[in-house]
């Protein structure tokens, strides 16, 4: 009878361990497969190609390409800018509605929950409307109280993206932080009133530390976001070419080379030397936190 109820409830299982299977881990093994491969020309291009095992070449390549480990870099460097001060201003905002009642907070949540809701690229299309000194409104504005800003200057144009990142995860994260907020025990705010502590002690020495699990999932979750981040520069690029290169982010890098190069098999490779990368970050950042925890 036991077994039998096992088999049912695994049952349920089936429909994600299938949807698992078929569009993940077959994916990521036939991006494996092909970068073990190479596409080579002969005869000058005119006697065709033939696709030859290289084994390890094409990381090789990758490793050595300085354009990807620069994209890497340059991506890790914002992210470890601009997740930290999103996570900030989503705590902030948690931790105001929690101090509210729940009416107040249920109509503020869906508000700060709209932009997420809107998809990736309407919200960077708008953000970059709004970046237009020729029919945005912040560049008159700007000009208003004497500031001379171009948002897709080399110097403006991290701030801008980072701006339209933040904009958008914002609510998302507040969410999460907002739910763990919730199940923080009550009597304990209670008890730190009767002991005199101020508002701003109980946020800081009760509230932080019980949601310390939810901050870390949603860094975790936003350097996995971060470090794919396409279509943000991949627009942007469109708008401002000079400033915003082809090889700005890693993505960018592998979809050139894989759709406008044709280069599948070193496009796969750098897929799964980007996916190593976000596991292994993920994985010292986890860590850290747990022995920060511990």
């Amino acid at each position: 009878m036991i077994r039998s109820q096992r088999w049912k409830g695994a049952a349920f299982t089936v429909p994600f361990q299938l949807g698992f299977v078929f569009l993940y881990l077959l994916p990521i093994g036939y991006a494996i497969h092909q970068s073990l491969y190479l596409e080579k020309q002969s005869g000058l291009g005119l006697g065709g190609s033939t696709t030859e095992f290289v084994g390890l070449e094409n990381y090789q390549q990758g490793l050595t390409d300085s354009a990807f480990m620069t994209s890497i870099l340059r991506v890790v460097l914002f992210a470890c800018v601009q997740i930290p001060f999103m996570l900030f201003v989503s705590l902030m905002l948690a931790l105001c509605l929690d101090a509210v009642t729940s009416r107040v907070a249920g109509r503020f949540r869906i508000l700060l929950l709209v932009p997420y809701m809107i998809p990736g690229v309407v919200a960077a299309i708008v953000w970059i409307n709004l970046y237009s000194p020729a029919v945005g409104p912040l560049t008159p504005l700007g000009e208003l109280f004497g500031f001379d800003w171009n948002f897709f200057a080399p110097s403006m144009v991290w701030p801008a993206i980072g701006n339209l990142l933040t904009w958008h995860g914002i609510g998302y994260n507040m969410v999460i932080i907002y739910s763990a907020l919730q199940g923080v025990p009550r009597e304990l705010f209670e008890a730190a009133r009767l002991d005199g502590a101020s508002e701003l002690r109980i946020a800081r020495s009760i509230k932080i530390p019980f949601v310390r699990g939810a901050l870390v999932l949603t860094a975790l979750l936003s350097i996995i976001q971060m470090l794919q981040i396409f279509n943000e520069p991949a627009l942007f690029r469109n708008v401002t070419p000079q400033t915003i290169s082809d090889s700005f982010a890693p993505i960018m890098i592998i979809y050139n080379q894989a759709f406008n190069a044709g280069n599948y098999n070193y496009a796969a490779a750098l897929s799964v030397l980007l996916a190593l990368f976000l596991g292994v970050a993920s994985f010292l950042f986890y860590r850290l936190t747990s022995r920060e925890a511990d």
